[in-house]
C-alpha cells in the first residue's frame, strides 16, 4: 500500500502546480514511475483472486473486449 500512497502523494503535487506544463512534467517525472510497481502487484493479485470474486475485467481480458 505504500507504493500506492507514494503515488498518491506526488499526485497531489503535480495537482497543485500552477501550469498544465509543469503537471504534465510532474506526472511524466514523479507519477509514472510508480505504474511499474502497482502494475506488477495487480498483475499477481488477478492471477491469486477467484474470477467470481474480482468485481472488475482482468487487464487480459480488457485487451481481448471490442
Amino acid at each position: 500500500m505504500k507504493t500506492a500512497d507514494d503515488m498518491t502523494e506526488e499526485r497531489r503535487k503535480a495537482n497543485n502546480l500552477d501550469t498544465a506544463k509543469k503537471q504534465a512534467h510532474a506526472y511524466c517525472e514523479k507519477v509514472k514511475p510508480f505504474f511499474e510497481t502497482i502494475r506488477y502487484n495487480v498483475d499477481k493479485l488477478e492471477n491469486i483472486v477467484d474470477d467470481a470474486t474480482w468485481p472488475l475485467p482482468k487487464y487480459r481480458e480488457m485487451l481481448y473486449l471490442r
